[in-house]
């Protein structure tokens, strides 16, 4: 320990050994899949022994999934520039581009993830992650909507971004970005937003991109 350093409290040694499970999770997943196997398998490879690692992951694989989906939003975010001098549309191009980039080093991991997420029981998971990663996204913007706006621009958001996720492992980047261009004058809108997004149409579209990723089809 460096002189004067505070000692590592437990969430710290917590946090850091879940991403050390993570990072293993990742190198068994594309052949395994997200399952409880798979992710006492992880925990064995960094000495968690199975009390340990039920204590750590209750969850198990949702939880890991849920570290993933967290850990590609920090690296989108901490690859973002400042937002000042950008315009709005700009805003939005770069934050969805940085999500499809932080995503691109983990792509067979990420199909495995989208077809767990498609399980029944795992939707409201997805639907979650989706909107956190929306929602960060758009924080990052500078937006400071608390009314009904607040909500139609994340759920709009939530669903171009799992849509050009989708796009960017299926037919490759050119095809997400068009499909980004042609989308984001949905966002720039305002009676797009005013108008809101249903909720059912916001989990269908988040439905349909976890499945088109799960099956590897454009």
């Amino acid at each position: 320990m460096i002189d004067g350093a505070p000692p590592p409290t437990a969430q710290d040694w917590a946090d850091k050994t879940e991403q050390a499970v993570l990072d293993q999770a990742l190198l068994l997943t594309p052949s395994q899949g997200w399952t409880r196997p798979m992710t006492l398998a992880a925990a064995r490879r960094v000495g968690l022994s199975r009390g340990e690692a039920d204590l750590l992951l209750p969850g198990g694989p949702r939880d890991l999934a849920a570290l993933l989906s967290r850990r590609h939003d920090a690296a989108a975010l901490a690859a973002l520039p400042d937002p000042a001098g950008l315009k709005i549309r700009q805003r939005i191009r770069h934050a969805v581009v940085a999500r499809l980039e932080a995503a691109s080093p983990d792509r067979e991991a990420v199909r495995r993830w989208a077809g767990f997420l498609t399980l029944p029981l795992n939707l409201p998971l997805a639907l979650r992650l989706v909107w956190e990663s929306s929602d960060s996204l758009w924080r990052w913007a500078g937006d400071t909507a608390t009314d009904e706006n607040h909500y139609s621009k994340r759920a709009l958001l939530a669903g171009i971004l799992i849509s050009c996720l989708a796009l960017d492992m299926t037919a490759g980047r050119t095809a997400a970005l068009s499909y980004l261009d042609a989308r984001i004058q949905n966002v720039m809108d305002f009676e797009v937003w005013k108008a809101g997004i249903k909720p059912a149409d916001f989990a269908k579209e988040v439905v349909g991109a976890l499945a088109q990723l799960r099956y590897g089809r454009a």
